[in-house]
């Protein structure tokens, strides 16, 4: 019997990944599953570059707007519920598309994740409070300590996941890099990963222009009206926190617009250190991605 396939599309933000996952999806007659971590949170729309209510009419795209802001997610949630909705596109089409910046979504959807333990009551609002006090240093302190398997390969940057590798290795009294599965499974489809890549400089332009864009298009209004709820998990990301630093009086507007650019860049920077460690990725500039589609095997896929 003919396997199934699934085309990942990823690489750092601002590179298109986008509109070439539109394009290949209508080309294909399906539709496209988003790996990535914000676009989920229904109110967080300037902050998180969503596709355009266009663009989305032109696909139907899955895991975007599916939760508020208040809600839990994590990639364990993402993992289980994305291979469910592959399994569901497979019953009626050959081929589906994965398209997102968001590393650890990805892994967990084609690896799938140990069932994580039930958080004790208090224990994030604990971390939380001390990391509110003691600052980022700390919680990335504690976390090398505690499982430097899982310091090794996460985003030190990103405070959420931080949080939720301390949370469960508190509740557990495991490392948290304990119940990531570790265990190669054969998937029940086949998997094509391309990567979508820039010279530096002009990735790095992209990311100012569009930070730019965004900022015109109110992301300084958008932060202000999350900026009560700034300590939920979902709004410790780029795009956020140094809009709500500047709303806490730590710095000007210009300081403000300086590290969006900054932390956006390195957010790239980052993505791509995960990404180039997945060999199994095919890289390619996106103005070649449906060529270099056709020419990596003419027999995997018919365009």
């Amino acid at each position: 019997m003919i396997k199934k396939k699934l085309i990942v599309i990823v690489g750092p933000t601002a590179v298109g990944k986008t509109p070439l996952a539109i394009e290949l999806a209508k080309e294909l007659g399906t539709e496209i599953i988003s790996a990535d971590s914000r676009q989920i949170f229904r109110e967080l729309e300037i902050g998180t570059t969503k596709p355009t209510k266009e663009e989305l009419a032109q696909v139907r795209h899955h895991f975007i707007n599916i939760k508020s802001i208040t809600e839990e997610y994590n990639a364990a949630l993402f993992g289980k519920e994305a291979r469910d909705t592959i399994d569901m596109l497979f019953e009626t089409k050959g081929i589906a598309v994965m398209c997102g910046g968001s590393g650890l979504y990805v892994k967990a959807a084609l690896e799938g994740f140990d069932q994580i333990p039930t958080i004790e009551v208090g224990i994030r609002d604990k971390i939380n409070q001390e990391f509110e006090e003691k600052g980022l240093a700390w919680l990335q302190g504690q976390v090398q300590e505690i499982d430097p398997d899982y310091f090794s390969v996460v985003d030190t940057k990103n405070p959420q996941r931080l949080i939720r590798a301390l949370e469960v290795s508190y509740s557990s009294g495991k490392p948290f890099s304990s119940w990531r599965n570790k265990q190669v499974t054969s998937l029940p489809f086949e998997v094509m990963k391309i990567g979508l890549e820039l010279p530096r400089e002009e990735l790095y332009h992209r990311i100012d222009k569009r930070m730019d864009e965004m900022i015109e298009k109110g992301l300084f209004e958008e932060a202000e009206k999350f900026y009560p709820q700034r300590q939920l998990n979902s709004l410790q990301t780029v795009g956020y926190q140094e809009i709500f630093g500047f709303l806490d009086g730590l710095y000007d507007k210009e300081e403000s617009i300086r590290l969006l650019k900054r932390n956006s860049r390195n957010y790239a920077k980052r993505q791509m250190t995960w990404f180039k460690k997945d060999k199994e990725i095919n890289w390619c500039r996106p103005d070649e991605m449906i060529q270099n589609l056709k020419i990596l095997d003419s027999k995997w896929i018919s365009l």
